[in-house]
């Protein structure tokens, strides 16, 4: 238990959390971050950033992460880490319980962030960067003039697919059904593009000799079962928003997201979503850092309200 009660605490350290805290002490507020593993949440584990404004020639996930951290640090924010577990996003002040005890904050940004849906396939976690990729916009181009694949058939797995054409040799979308779940003018675009679409078929196993050589394919009706050979199997089935400590108190959208506009308020007066678990069309690292650093405005704004006038 602590007695210091911060002007903000922000749940997540990746990009939108650390650009929150760095844009927060920088208009005077304190903030403390709290990340459960180190900074950066999934752009951590990306090998290559090749489009972020400013990286150059590319820059490790990782060190992004780190040059992000301590930029707010150095400008005063705080950094505690711990696991979160539990959050009353009701309460004045804020209280989040962490395995580390419990921080108080007089509004909260929320930045968990969303992880992607897994095939949940032998050697599928191992061979993440070595031809496993979840996001064709964040490692599409570490395929330039090879051959992929695409598992899924909704939009976001399309529009994979239609990125990956561009800059791929041959593009293959796998899918379970015998139609998209995609919107019907995919199709034509599809087509056009000369991606290859393999109908009623699943990813069963995936071939690897240290990375991706191929994938094993079952025909959905008959499990007949055949190979693909190919350089890389982008994974789009969906992704999974962290929002469990907001659960049962912030409003979500159907899919789980948090309901958030562009000023990144959430249903609750106090709290903000940034990142990839707030509704929003595109999740980018840019995206990400744009949401932190509009929540400040807005954190600032609220705390000026709830001490009438008086930040």
């Amino acid at each position: 238990m602590t007695d210091s009660i911060y002007d903000v605490i922000i749940i997540g350290g990746g990009p939108g959390g650390y650009t929150a805290a760095l844009y927060c002490v920088r208009s005077g507020l304190s903030a403390l971050v709290i990340e459960k593993l180190s900074a950066g949440g999934q752009m951590a584990e990306t090998e290559q950033v090749d489009n972020y404004p400013g990286a150059g020639e590319g820059i490790g996930g990782f060190e992004l992460a780190e040059r992000m951290r301590e930029g707010a640090e150095r400008f005063g924010a705080r950094t505690l880490y711990a696991q979160a577990q539990k959050a009353d996003l009701r309460a004045n002040p804020k209280r989040i319980t962490t395995d580390q005890g419990e921080r108080l904050g007089r509004s909260v940004v929320l930045a968990m962030g969303a992880y992607p849906r897994m095939l949940g396939l032998a050697g599928e976690q191992e061979l993440r960067g070595k031809g496993i990729a979840y996001c064709a916009a964040c490692d599409g181009m570490a395929y330039r003039g090879k051959t992929v694949a695409v598992a899924g058939g909704g939009n976001s797995a399309v529009a994979d697919a239609l990125m990956l054409a561009k800059l791929c040799a041959k593009v293959y979308l796998i899918h379970r059904r015998d139609t998209l779940t995609a919107s019907k003018v995919y199709l034509k675009a599809l087509r056009e593009n000369g991606i290859e679409i393999l109908w009623n078929s699943r990813v069963t196993r995936l071939l690897h000799d240290g990375r991706l050589t191929g994938v094993e394919l079952a025909e959905v009706n008959t499990d007949r079962r055949s190979k693909l050979a190919c350089d890389g199997l982008f994974v789009a089935i969906g992704r999974i928003p962290d929002t469990g400590l907001a659960a049962g108190q912030a409003a979500t959208d159907p899919s789980g997201y948090l309901v958030a506009d562009e000023t990144t308020r959430t249903s609750i007066p106090g709290v903000f979503a940034v990142g990839d678990l707030r509704t929003k069309p595109m999740r980018q690292i840019v995206t990400a850092a744009a949401d932190g650093a509009v929540a400040s405005r807005f954190v600032e704004e609220y705390l000026v309200e709830l001490f009438n006038g008086q930040p």
